[in-house]
């Protein structure tokens, strides 16, 4: 018999009697869209899109988890990161910012560079930095429809690149800014050290996740969650926007009421099947994104092996694999 499938209505304390629920969030991947279509992809990936809403205001919900600022709401941040772009033969690749190494000290040289031409065009200060993100009121580039790295990465960039909205002319504004960038960085040192060591270079800026606060739309199990779980950055962010505490890893005694985006869900699943076994939990809730489209199924203790009409036969446990299919 395979999971139920229902709508979670799990409340925010654990009351006498109520059901012990653990809400597990499995990424998904893109549906592309016809690559003819003017208006480009869809912006956000369906887990991004089911975290935030169909705005993937994602720069303030980064910043709000990565620094103690206060941020006026109705501000629209967007994020830079200093990325490599991969040249093939006739096209360019964005990759991922777990393959380019860039340390604090070299994210800080190259933002020290571009300041004056950032500063310039945005109108505005950095609001706050680290070694992988830069924030900044997005000013004249408000408008702009933008893709995460995380969406773009591995992807030919001229799919991807940012897109003008209601406002002509933005986007090739944003473009001649990223190609000054392009050559102040192409010849600064930075680049320079790191081709002595082998290392991709830095040759590029992109920008995403452009939107304000009161452009979460938070969905209904995250609201009625007892506290926030996993090492995603944009975690953290939600947590102080909802008012729920966080933390990075599973144990034994936060699983009950938690909502979870783990990096290798799969490794969660035996402590999981374990707590529904030994009765630490009711429900276990598996949401994840077949062909683009938003899943939810409930599994109970009952739903962990692998039924058989050969009933004399001991019953084997479901593997992970089989339980995400």
């Amino acid at each position: 018999m395979p999971p139920k499938i229902r709508v979670m209505t799990a409340n925010s304390t654990i009351a006498p009697g109520q059901l012990r629920r653990f809400t597990l969030l499995i990424s998904g991947e893109d549906v592309l869209d016809d690559p003819v279509s003017r208006d480009g992809p869809r912006q956000g990936l369906p887990h991004e899109r089911f975290l935030l809403g169909d705005a993937v205001p994602i720069a303030p919900v980064l910043l709000l988890g990565q620094s103690d600022q206060v941020i006026n709401p109705t501000e629209v941040i967007a994020c830079l990161q200093p990325v490599h772009l991969h040249a093939t033969r006739d096209h360019l690749i964005l990759m991922g910012q777990n393959q380019i190494d860039l340390t604090t000290e070299e994210s800080t040289q190259l933002l020290n560079a571009a300041l004056p031409f950032i500063e310039e065009d945005f109108q505005s200060s950095i609001l706050f930095q680290n070694q992988h993100y830069w924030f900044i009121p997005a000013g004249a580039f408000s408008s702009l429809a933008s893709y995460s790295v995380d969406q773009a990465h591995g992807r030919n960039i001229d799919w991807w690149m940012p897109r003008d909205t209601h406002e002509q002319g933005i986007a090739k504004r944003w473009r001649k800014l990223q190609n000054e960038i392009q050559m102040l960085w192409h010849i600064g040192p930075v680049n320079e050290e790191r081709e002595q060591r082998g290392m991709p270079s830095i040759n590029s800026l992109w920008i995403s996740g452009i939107g304000k606060l009161n452009d979460v739309k938070p969905t209904e199990s995250l609201k009625e969650s007892q506290r926030l779980i996993g090492q995603h950055p944009l975690l953290p962010g939600l947590a102080r926007l909802l008012g729920l505490p966080y933390e990075i890893t599973l144990h034994e005694n936060n699983l009950a009421g938690a909502f979870a985006w783990l990096e290798q869900p799969q490794l969660a699943w035996p402590q999981l099947s374990a707590a529904l076994l030994n009765k630490k939990l009711d429900e276990v809730v598996l949401i994840d994104f077949p062909n683009g489209k938003v899943r939810e199924r409930i599994l109970t203790v009952k739903d962990l092996h692998r039924k058989s009409w050969a009933f004399w036969k001991k019953s084997e446990p479901l593997t992970w694999k089989e339980i995400t299919q």
